[in-house]
């Protein structure tokens, strides 16, 4: 359940701000804001971590959920067998639902108070097949069957960061075993101007999954800023050219990084393993909903 690092709309101050409806004390740390427009805002811990338009799915506002639609978009047309390592608000489930109705979903959410939360003020739609499972991703994808899925979304975070043993090497075979053939792995992360973290992380993807590729802002390629990356891998060449177009139809200033130009962005780095997984970087501390 990722944290928007990029440009979005700011909730209007007037906005009306519910905590958990199961908490009468308001003292979860689930928190919901009505933007002014008909979308919420799901605050956890007191950061925006999801944007939901129950009346429009396809209404995508955090610039990293748009990188992962794309990847969405482009999978052959039908219903898709997706998973998703992370919940939170369910955004992009639903837009999988909207899209491509009739596919079959899991999630894979620990949290079982924001998940029952956010179902009860964000309900899901009448018809959908999302199945979400108490129970944190690399548990839970090691009870899943081989080839079971066609996309694997990762969009996890604990304080602002993604999970050492989301980022390891037997983590991502684990990852490879669950896709089918021609499968793709859609990564969120964030890293600082440096990329330090970043250039493992694809390292350690590639030793697996070897036809990668990343989705970023033009700021963030450029190292000008921490900010979100999105990474993507198969074991099977990337409908490249087709994604290409996809981002570019986004909201934002984005690129699409693949083959020697990803190699000059990110350079050689290292895999993590088990034994020496890092968390992303913590995300710079500021006040109000924007990094920036």
């Amino acid at each position: 359940m990722g944290r928007d690092r990029g440009s979005r709309r700011t909730p209007d101050s007037r906005a009306d701000t519910r905590a958990d409806p199961a908490d009468e004390a308001g003292t979860s740390p689930v928190e919901f804001v009505d933007d002014g427009t008909g979308g919420t805002v799901v605050m956890i811990d007191g950061h925006p971590q999801s944007y939901v338009q129950l009346g429009d799915p396809r209404l995508l506002v955090f610039e990293y959920v748009q990188f992962l639609a794309a990847v969405v978009d482009v999978l052959p047309e039908g219903p898709v067998a997706a998973t998703h390592v992370g919940g939170a608000g369910l955004t992009l489930p639903r837009y999988v639902a909207h899209t491509r109705p009739g596919s079959p979903q899991i999630v894979l959410e620990p949290a079982q108070d924001v998940t029952s939360a956010v179902r009860q003020t964000l309900p899901l739609p009448r018809g959908h097949r999302i199945r979400v499972r108490p129970v944190d991703g690399r548990s839970g994808l090691r009870q899943l069957a081989d080839r079971s899925a066609e996309l694997v979304a990762v969009d996890a975070y604990a304080a602002g960061r993604v999970p050492a043993e989301l980022t390891s090497t037997e983590w991502f075979t684990d990852v490879a075993r669950v896709l089918g053939a021609g499968g793709l792995l859609a990564m969120n992360t964030a890293d600082e101007p440096s990329r330090r973290h970043l250039a493992r992380l694809h390292a350690t993807i590639a030793t697996v999954l070897p036809h990668t590729a990343a989705i970023a802002t033009s700021e963030v390629r450029k190292g000008r800023r921490f900010g979100n990356t999105v990474l993507v891998a198969s074991a099977q060449p990337l409908p490249l050219t087709a994604l290409a177009r996809r981002v570019a139809m986004t909201a934002f200033s984005a690129t699409l990084l693949h083959g020697p130009s990803l190699a000059r962005t990110l350079g050689s780095a290292q895999p993590f393993t088990d034994e020496d997984a890092e968390a992303s970087p913590e995300p710079p501390r500021v006040e109000g909903w924007r990094v920036r």
